[in-house]
């Protein structure tokens, strides 16, 4: 009896009792850091940067598509022309970074005040999302009309939405900070308010409904910001749209048999797509997940689902000179870094081979393609 109870223990030491990993305590140097850079910085907002392209307003984000490059056959380049897989270094990016910077703040403030309790994390993070959403000199508008866009074909398109995809942390952050006394309750109020305007025209601007019937990867980022944004601001009727998409679109119309993501193959990057769209799938899973409908359970009857899913991928994460198609034209040494889909998947099923690979993945990916594709900075704000 004494021997089992030491064994016991020392399990739980160093893995939560749930079966998985402590994650708090991997990361708290790395989070502490991040926090600590974080309330040095001034308030980060699009409105410091100005589009001189966009067709909107100063309050209004503004991107390019990636791929789009001028036209060498046309004096002034337009309209652009389409390079698939090839990002061009040239267009206007200021805002996204506005926007992932932000993020990145506000994920470290609040992972820290998750960890320590120190509300100085609060105020700072306050700060920032007061300046970024709430106020009326700097803030964002919750849409992104003009998000994506080609000069001389389209002034922003749907599948620009897919350039918020990394907000999704930031409801995971101020719901880890809520409850402090040192966070507002009318900020808490108006970003309630910011996410809910957001999700609301995510669904009824053409735009939105345009990229949630993508095909391919778009639509499921679509559906996993939809989630977050709406389980956030408490709009269960779009909570239990976004169950259905899984089930009933994604699962049977993306997925093949083996647990792959066709149309992600079929691109000029396919391992870096393939990773994308699994994350998003696993981590949809993680954030709609209940006692009463558990996604990491449901499969189709040829069993298609997220655990076929990870079965097909990780041994490519594991041992990327496993990888049968040919290397990705862009990033491809860049993949892969910690993918969220290890530690959710891991935790989910037991499986400590995705829990002990995630360990060993980078934290930090320096490849700028990478960073843009992993929505998830801070996993201690998303685990239970």
């Amino acid at each position: 009896m004494q021997k089992w109870m030491a064994v016991v223990i020392l399990f739980c030491a160093g893995w939560t009792c749930a079966g998985g990993i402590d994650v708090a305590q991997i990361d708290r140097q790395r989070i502490l850091k991040a926090a600590d850079a974080a309330l040095r910085i001034e308030p980060i907002t699009i409105t410091k940067f100005v589009a001189k392209l966009s067709e909107g307003g100063p309050h209004d984000f503004y991107s390019n598509g990636d791929y789009w490059w001028p036209d060498p056959s046309k004096p002034d380049g337009l309209p652009y022309i389409q390079r698939d897989g090839e990002s061009n270094p040239n267009n206007f990016s200021a805002h996204r970074m506005a926007l992932r910077d932000m993020r990145d703040a506000v994920a470290a403030l609040g992972a820290a005040y998750k960890i320590t309790g120190d509300d100085r994390y609060v105020t700072k993070a306050v700060e920032l999302l007061r300046a970024f959403f709430l106020d009326p000199a700097s803030r964002m508008n919750p849409n992104l009309q003009y998000a994506q866009a080609i000069p001389g074909r389209s002034p922003g398109r749907g599948i620009g939405i897919i350039d918020a995809l990394h907000l999704i942390e930031v409801p995971a952050a101020v719901e880890a900070m809520e409850k402090s006394p040192k966070f507002p309750p009318d900020v808490l109020v108006g970003l309630k308010k910011w996410f809910g305007e957001f999700a609301d025209w995510m669904v009824a601007s053409k735009n939105g409904q345009e990229e949630a019937k993508a095909k391919n990867n778009h639509s499921v980022a679509f559906f996993l910001q939809l989630a977050v944004y709406a389980k956030f601001a408490g709009d269960q009727k779009k909570v239990a749209e976004c169950r259905r998409q899984y089930k009933e679109v994604f699962l049977p119309e993306q997925m093949a048999a083996d647990g792959s993501f066709p149309r992600e193959l079929a691109r000029t990057k396919p391992y870096g797509y393939s990773i994308f769209q699994l994350d998003n799938l696993i981590t949809l899973a993680q954030v709609l997940s209940t006692s009463e409908d558990d996604l990491w359970t449901f499969s189709l009857p040829d069993g298609r689902g997220a655990k076929k899913a990870m079965e097909f991928l990780y041994p490519y994460l594991a041992d990327k000179s496993k990888w049968p198609k040919k290397p990705d034209v862009a990033a491809w040494d860049g993949w892969p870094a910690r993918q969220p889909c290890l530690l959710f998947a891991g935790l989910a099923y037991g499986e400590e081979k995705y829990l002990e690979l995630w360990k060993k993945l980078p934290a930090d990916p320096e490849d700028a393609e990478v960073k843009r594709n992993i929505a998830i900075t801070q996993p201690v704000l998303w685990v239970r």
